[in-house]
């Protein structure tokens, strides 16, 4: 299973995935408007596991995650939001909206410096509760009534973003603690003369008092 950013070539097949699955549909502009506005936000997952028999086969996208950015906030906090999210019903329980979702948050901080990410639920869909609340770590924020075509509310969700911030960080730290190896050509060979060079100048052991430090401490105790 291949994981990656959404492209612009996947949108019919991302739209036919969204007919297929949901109540929720939407006209191809829009998921257009959105890979052209927030290009590294959306995610698709594509089952490779049967090549394509030609250069001219689609790929066989069988999930998506479909994100942006809010552009003007009421609250004056930069956060994305999952537009939607879909999983073909052969795919699933593989753990791909997890990862599908994961990408999109991590993007969105990476990016864009997204503080939280929120989205909406019907409130009778018992499936995506469980996976944003139970698996993900969504919170419930409010009810919006009739937020639906068909009358039904929906859960207003979000879920802070500090975790990704944090994991982020150490990431950081971690690069900037690997050691590169020695320099090559004349600059190594300047480098290894001058440690030789140091080497010969520093003094060990006793030379240096360092024996009778210990021992004076080690009776002091």
């Amino acid at each position: 299973m291949d994981i990656r950013v959404l492209e612009i070539a996947d949108l019919p097949y991302v739209q036919q995935t969204n007919l297929t699955n949901l109540p929720e549909n939407y006209f191809l502009k829009y998921y257009l408007y959105h890979a052209i506005s927030w290009p590294l936000l959306s995610y698709v997952a594509v089952d490779i596991s049967r090549p394509p028999k030609s250069p001219y086969d689609p790929p066989r996208i069988v999930g998506y995650v479909l994100a942006k950015m809010e552009e003007e906030p009421t609250d004056g906090i930069p956060h994305g939001h999952i537009t939607s999210l879909s999983v073909m019903r052969t795919h699933r329980r593989l753990g791909l909206a997890e990862t599908l979702m994961r990408s999109s948050q991590r993007a969105m901080v990476e990016s864009h410096g997204g503080q939280y990410v929120s989205l909406h639920v019907r409130k009778s869909n018992t499936a995506a509760l469980h996976l944003y609340k139970d698996r993900l770590g969504f919170k419930i924020d409010k009810i919006e009534s009739k937020y639906y075509a068909d009358g039904e509310d929906a859960y207003g969700m979000k879920m802070d973003l500090e975790f990704i911030r944090d994991e982020l960080d150490e990431e950081d730290a971690a690069a900037e603690g690997i050691d590169e190896g020695d320099a090559v050509g004349d600059e190594g060979k300047a480098g290894k003369e001058v440690k030789k060079e140091k080497k010969r100048k520093v003094k060990v052991g006793r030379g240096l008092g360092v024996g009778d430090l210990v021992e004076r401490s080690e009776v002091r105790s």
